[in-house]
């Protein structure tokens, strides 16, 4: 995709990953044949992207959900030690392993909106989301839509075990996420300092350390998307 931006491209998805949020953002099936076919036979989709700079001066773009935190660990679990657990159970599983030895930092985060900064403060993970799910189907931020040129910023200010033991039948059975301190705004572009760095995601995909500026893309390239989804 990274290698796409910029040209007269129509790209097409077939959801073979573990997670497949963007392919569902779009309205494509779970099996991949059938995503095929209702994707062939609909019409291109102009889609946001998401453009990031990390702490090492790298500028990379994603689809989905990406972040800094609970969830940046967990994705280098579920590549690696849950890799092979099915759906939503590899992602679940993969942040219950990550919490027994993540410790909570300090995150800043300044919006360009109103040009000033949060205070320094503790986080379990500060996200900005493209699509409404991440992890095969967790309602981190249920309005976000893929093509409005908005992201959606959730911070989680702290999850204490209680907390995440309640969270998980809900979250298991229905992708539903209900945690007081879960706070969720809109925001077009918004940089993310963390004490000490720590590295951000997207897509799963570990892309550099923070400090990182992130910013939407409006409309920056189409996919292949059912007609009834289209606008």
């Amino acid at each position: 995709m990274n290698s796409a931006f910029g040209h007269d491209v129509v790209l097409g998805i077939i959801p073979a990953g573990g997670g497949n949020d963007f392919a569902r953002a779009l309205g494509l099936p779970h099996d991949p044949l059938a995503a095929l076919e209702m994707a062939l036979s609909g019409e291109p989709r102009a889609v946001d992207l998401v453009k990031v700079r990390t702490g090492e001066g790298r500028e990379c773009l994603y689809l989905g959900g990406g972040g800094v935190g609970l969830d940046a660990a967990a994705a280098a679990y579920a590549s690696g030690p849950c890799r092979n657990f099915p759906g939503r159970i590899r992602y679940i599983a993969a942040a219950l392993r990550a919490y027994c030895s993540y410790q909570p930092r300090r995150v800043r985060v300044t919006f360009e909106s109103d040009n000033t900064s949060q205070v320094w403060q503790s986080a379990v993970l500060a996200s900005v989301l493209n699509t409404p799910t991440f992890g095969a189907g967790i309602r981190l931020a249920p309005g976000a839509e893929i093509d409005d040129g908005v992201l959606e910023f959730a911070f989680l200010e702290e999850l204490r075990f209680g907390q995440l033991l309640r969270a998980l039948p809900r979250l298991a059975l229905q992708g539903s996420i209900n945690l007081p301190g879960l706070h969720i705004r809109s925001v077009w572009k918004l940089r993310i300092e963390v004490d000490p760095p720590a590295t951000f995601h997207g897509d799963g995909e570990l892309l550099g350390s923070s400090p990182v500026d992130i910013e939407v893309v409006p409309r920056a390239t189409r996919f292949l998307a059912p007609r009834v989804a289209a606008r």
